[in-house]
């Protein structure tokens, strides 16, 4: 009785929870067929498939698909100064030959095995796409998130080398979906063949057919065999695994697959490729590397600028058969790089080896043009580090004719005015900065104090016209100061970031060029393969630092510098120029006299040149020595001695300090007139007269109109 009890209790729940199924079903058949719940279905799906196609379209239309075998024809080359060729860029990219070039058995080899359907089909495979589609299926239900399998036909390999990336989504997929049949819009079955043989890789650093051939057989593309055009076919699934210089084995095995896959295809008899399976690989390299990247640090450079300033990628620069014009001047380039190739040149080496390193730019003070550039020493890497470019050192004294001397001429001083020279501590945290050797004079006159590099006049000159005065001249001089350098440090180089070789030789263009800055640059007009100019005369950014008189100043004072101060043994024989030498305190030795940069900046009117010298990590181990920061000088006198014979060698307008010093004591009475006044002029300044200034400028603007000009 319980049993059946309990069996009818079940059938009861059963059937309700079947009626209330049946009514629910009614009740979903009823909602589906009144909203039409089908009908908009397919139209979401069509609106999807519509939008996504369009913008497909859209993408594929304005991929420069027009431009792609004029890319891949060319390479890209890199222009001097003078528009003579200076070397050339490449990365996916071999030497291209035309088809009539290309033996057919290539053809023939390739066809056979990576796309029968080559000649019948319109850029994709509708049985591959259907493969790939499975394969997709499958994947995302295993939870791979990439596509495993091929169903790419030959333009949709092209396609993918030449404008998309190698990873394996349906987005990349149907990308290239769309750039086939743009592809197979634009070009001829045979052109299509043409770049996809020249642009496949083949292992070892290998692309293209005919370097190919030339690295596997020792031949040109129009004379390989057919067993040879079935290894070359054979590599390309796997370059890699199936090379013969690398896997003599595997590369025959595959080949003999080829090979059969040319029977099947009709291409050769059953009797011949039974002969040419049995036919030995025999490897025969000639082919050499192409070594065109000759100036690797300049030519970092200009790519770096053409993708920071101009938008271009790395890829495009590479592959595209651009043309990009340059400033560069190959003598000097050259004379630079043998340099820092010489060990003679520059202090020795550290204990553990570890090499002193250095960087240098060259710059033309007129337009800011980059005449040469090296980075460092040792081993160049591609786009790597540039020490003349990216290392952010403190500048040492080479910011003093900047931060302090500039403006003091701007502020009434003059290149002689008299400076204390004395130890004195600045400021509620008492700073105290010390001259080398701790050795004070007392007074010094300014063009000395700049020549001899002393610290303590410079801070004492800082601190009378005004911290804020050198600290906006800085700014003005392009480098990179912030609130925290807004001190007294700053008159010798006391900076937060520091700065690079080529931000220092842009601030010093300021004197060069009559008190205009000029940024440094590298290009001045690219030009695409079509011949289309893309940049052309780019504008040149230029600030106004100082008046030309003021900079004629601050060049008499500074070419004392080389004449008698810190730079004379860094002066290149025959040559006048101007500039300052700097360095910085290693702190993290216990060697007082322990350096950890070392900075010289030189210039003429045609040229400014900065070189630098340290470790890449100062410390106990790894320092320079000497702070009188006169040890880089070898490296910039030599570099010197051969940048300057092919300027212009236009002179400066104004003698040096010291000369026009010697010949004011020594002249007229005018300058007799003026120490005088001078005398009464301290004086009244002591008591406080505010018109004392004025009237030693007047009379200095007087004595000094024929000597500096205006």
């Amino acid at each position: 009785m319980r049993n059946n009890h309990g069996n009818g209790f079940f059938s009861r729940i059963r059937a309700f929870f079947a009626t209330r199924a049946e009514n629910s079903n009614h009740w979903f058949k009823r909602f589906w067929h009144r909203y039409q719940l089908t009908r908009w279905l397919i139209v979401t799906f069509l609106a999807v498939v519509f939008v996504l196609s369009a913008v497909l379209t859209f993408q594929a239309k304005t991929a420069n698909v027009r431009d792609l075998k004029a890319q891949l024809e060319k390479t890209t080359y890199i222009y001097d100064a003078s528009n003579q060729k200076a070397g050339s860029l490449y990365a996916q990219k071999g030497t291209y030959v035309p088809l009539s070039r290309i033996s057919p058995n290539i053809s023939k080899a390739v066809i056979s095995t990576e796309d029968r359907n080559f000649y019948h089909e319109y850029g994709f495979s509708l049985k591959g796409i259907a493969r790939a589609g499975l394969l997709f299926i499958k994947n995302k239900l295993l939870h791979r998130n990439y596509i495993s399998g091929g169903g790419s036909t030959l333009t949709q390999q092209l396609v993918k080398n030449a404008f998309l990336s190698q990873e394996q989504t349906l987005t990349r997929k149907l990308k290239e979906l769309f750039l086939s049949i743009e592809v197979e819009n634009v070009y001829t079955k045979n052109d299509i063949l043409s770049m996809y043989l020249n642009n496949a890789y083949f292992g070892n650093g290998v692309w293209g057919v005919q370097d190919a051939s030339q690295k596997y057989f020792g031949k040109s593309a129009s004379q390989l065999t057919v067993p040879e055009s079935a290894v070359i076919a054979g590599m390309l699934t796997n370059p890699s695994g199936f090379n013969p210089i690398d896997h003599p084995i595997r590369a025959k095995a595959r080949r003999n697959v080829v090979l059969g896959l040319m029977a099947e295809t009709g291409v050769i008899s059953k009797n011949q490729l039974k002969a040419y399976q049995q036919t030995p690989i025999v490897v025969n390299d000639t082919y050499q590397t192409k070594d065109s990247y000759k100036y690797p640090y300049y030519f970092d450079a200009v790519i770096n600028e053409a993708i920071s300033k101009y938008g271009l990628t790395e890829s495009e620069i590479l592959n595209h058969g651009y043309k990009i014009y340059t400033y560069l001047d190959q003598n000097d380039q050259s004379q630079m790089q043998a340099n820092f190739k010489n060990p003679y040149l520059f202090p020795s080496d550290a204990a553990d080896g570890t090499k002193v390193q250095a960087a240098s730019v060259a710059v033309n003070p007129n337009n800011g043009g980059v005449m040469g550039v090296v980075g460092g020493r040792g081993q160049h890497v591609f786009r790597g580090y540039n020490r003349a470019t990216q290392i952010t050192r403190q500048p040492g004294s080479t910011i003093k004719p900047l931060a302090v001397y500039t403006p003091a001429l701007e502020n009434g001083y003059f290149y002689d005015s008299m400076l204390q020279d004395k130890k004195t501590s600045y400021g509620s945290n008492h700073y105290t900065p010390k001259n080398y050797n701790n050795v004070y004079q007392g007074k010094i006159p300014m063009y000395q104090a700049l020549a001899q590099s002393v610290n303590a006049p410079a801070v004492w000159l800082l601190n009378k016209i005004g911290i804020n005065k050198g600290f906006d001249s800085v700014k003005k001089f392009g480098l990179p100061v912030t609130k925290k350098d807004d001190n007294l440090a700053l008159a010798l180089g006391g900076m937060n970031n520091g700065v690079s070789p080529q931000q220092l030789a842009g601030a010093y263009t300021a004197f060069a060029n009559n008190g205009v800055r000029t940024q440094p640059h590298y290009i001045r007009k690219i030009v695409d393969a079509t011949g289309k100019v893309i940049v052309a005369n780019p504008d040149v950014t230029t600030t106004k630092v100082m008046s030309p008189k003021v900079a004629k100043q601050m060049t008499s004072m500074m070419m004392d510098v080389f004449n008698y101060g810190t730079g004379a043994t860094a002066k290149p024989a025959g040559y006048t120029i101007a500039g300052k030498t700097g360095s910085t305190e290693a702190d993290a030795t216990s060697d007082g006299d322990s350096t950890r940069d070392k900075w010289i900046v030189g210039y003429t009117p045609d040229v400014v040149v900065a070189t630098w010298e340290g470790f890449d990590s100062t410390n106990q181990n790894h320092h320079l020595e000497n702070l009188s920061g006169t040890g880089v000088g070898p490296l910039f006198k030599t570099q010197m001695e051969q940048i300057l014979p092919y300027t212009k060698q236009t002179p400066f307008e104004t003698k040096d300090a010291t000369s026009l010093a010697k010949a004011a004591n020594s002249s007229s009475s005018v300058w007799d007139d003026i120490q005088n006044g001078a005398a009464d002029i301290g004086n009244q300044i002591e008591r406080g007269a505010s018109s004392a200034a004025n009237t030693v400028k007047r009379w200095w603007d007087n004595a000094t109109s024929g000597i500096f000009g205006h």
